[in-house]
C-alpha cells in the first residue's frame, strides 16, 4: 500500500484549501496508475476539478477539500485493483477510473476487504465486484446451487457468471462448463440465417466467447471446447440431458419460454451449479407473458434453496451513459 499525509496550505486560493500527498511503495505501481504518458492523471484533473502532480514515487493532489477527498478515495480504489491483479504489468485503461468514480458518486462502491474476499481468479486476470449489487451476486453464486441474476444490461451478470465458472474449472471443482442462451434476437429465426448450425448460433453466443477469451488464453479456450470441457450451445440442445459436476450458465433467460425454463431447471445433476441471467425489461419473444424467466420468478421466489439476485442501474459498469439510458426508459 501507499501512505497518505494531509496538510493545509495557506498560500492556496480559498476555494482550493486542501492538499494531500500520496506516497507509493512501488514506482512500478505508480506507473501503471498514471497510464501511458500520464494520460490518466490529465483526465482525473479534468473530471474531478483538482490539480494532481507527481514526482518520484509521490502524487500531490490540490483542490477544494471535497474534490481532493474524492480524488484520494478514487486513487485508493484503483490502486487496490492494481494490487489485486498481480499479473497486470501494463498501464490501466481510464475506464476503470470512470467505473469506480461512478460507484463512489452513487455511494455504491465496494470496500477493499470485500473486493479481496469476493475476488475471482481466472487464468488471465483477477476479477472483483465493482458495486454492492455485484458483491451480493457473487456471494449468492458461492452459497447457492441455483441462482437467478436479474437486472439491466451492463450490470455484469454474464461476465461475473462466466468468471466464476472459469474459477471453478481452474480449481478442479467441476468437470465441465455449459454456456447457453436462447437463439432469439429481435424476431430473427435461425432457419433464415446462412451457414451450418454452428454458424447460425455463434452470433447469439458471441458475448460469452468474448468473456471467455478475456479470462482464458485463446488456445486453451479452443482446446477445451474441442475436448467438450467447455460447451457453448443454444438452449434447445439441452433437452434430454443431465449435467453432473458442471457449471451451467443460461444467458438472456427472459427469452426462454415457460416450457424451456422448466426443462432447463430439471437438467441439474449432482455436483452442479446453475446460474440463470436475464432482464425482464428486454423480452424479445412474441408472447411476453410466456417468458420462462418471468414465470420462474413468480413460482420459485419463495424457495429457500434458490436465490434471486437483483441488480439495478446503480450496478451498471459500462459507459456512464448506459445508466442514463436505462433511467430514461424507466421513466
Amino acid at each position: 500500500m501507499f501512505k497518505t499525509r494531509d496538510r493545509d496550505n495557506k498560500s492556496l486560493d480559498h476555494k482550493k484549501n486542501s492538499q494531500v500527498e500520496l506516497i507509493f511503495n512501488s514506482n512500478d505501481h505508480l506507473k501503471i496508475l498514471l497510464g501511458e504518458n500520464s494520460k490518466n492523471i490529465d483526465k482525473l484533473n479534468q473530471i474531478l476539478d483538482v490539480e494532481i502532480s507527481f514526482f518520484g514515487n509521490k502524487l500531490l493532489i490540490f483542490g477544494e477539500k471535497q474534490n481532493v477527498e474524492l480524488a484520494e478515495n478514487l486513487i485508493n480504489k484503483v490502486y487496490d485493483i492494481i494490487l489485486l491483479n498481480k499479473n497486470n504489468n501494463h498501464s490501466i485503461d481510464f475506464s476503470i477510473f470512470e467505473s469506480e468514480y461512478k460507484m463512489l458518486k452513487n455511494q455504491n462502491s465496494v470496500d477493499t476487504p470485500s473486493k479481496i474476499l469476493n475476488s475471482i481468479d481466472t487464468w488471465k486476470k483477477t476479477i472483483y465486484p465493482k458495486s454492492d449489487g455485484q458483491k451480493r451476486y457473487i456471494q449468492a453464486i458461492n452459497e447457492y446451487d441455483v441462482i437467478f441474476g436479474l437486472g439491466p444490461a451492463g450490470t455484469g451478470k454474464s461476465y461475473l457468471a462466466v468468471a466464476k465458472a472459469v474459477q471453478f474449472l481452474k480449481k478442479g471443482d467441476i468437470d465441465k462448463i455449459i454456456l447457453s442462451r436462447p437463439a432469439v434476437e429481435a424476431g430473427e429465426n435461425l432457419g433464415f440465417l446462412p451457414g451450418d448450425m454452428k454458424d447460425k448460433v455463434d452470433p447469439y453466443l458471441r458475448p460469452i466467447y468474448d468473456a471467455l477469451y478475456e479470462m482464458i488464453p485463446f488456445e486453451l479456450v479452443e482446446k477445451k471446447i474441442q475436448e467438450g470441457i467447455i460447451e457453448i450451445a443454444p438452449v434447445a440442445f439441452m433437452r434430454g440431458r443431465t449435467f453432473k459436476n458442471s457449471f451451467i450458465i443460461i444467458d438472456e433467460a427472459q427469452n426462454t419460454s415457460s416450457i424451456q425454463m422448466k426443462m432447463i431447471l430439471t437438467r441439474l445433476g449432482h455436483g452442479s451449479k446453475m446460474i440463470i441471467n436475464g432482464d425482464l425489461t428486454q423480452i424479445d419473444i412474441k408472447y411476453l407473458n410466456d417468458s420462462g424467466l418471468r414465470t420462474a420468478k413468480t413460482k420459485l421466489t419463495n424457495l429457500k434453496t434458490i436465490k434471486f439476485a437483483n441488480l439495478n442501474k446503480k450496478d451498471v459498469v459500462r459507459h456512464k451513459i448506459v445508466s442514463e439510458i436505462i433511467s430514461a426508459y424507466e421513466k
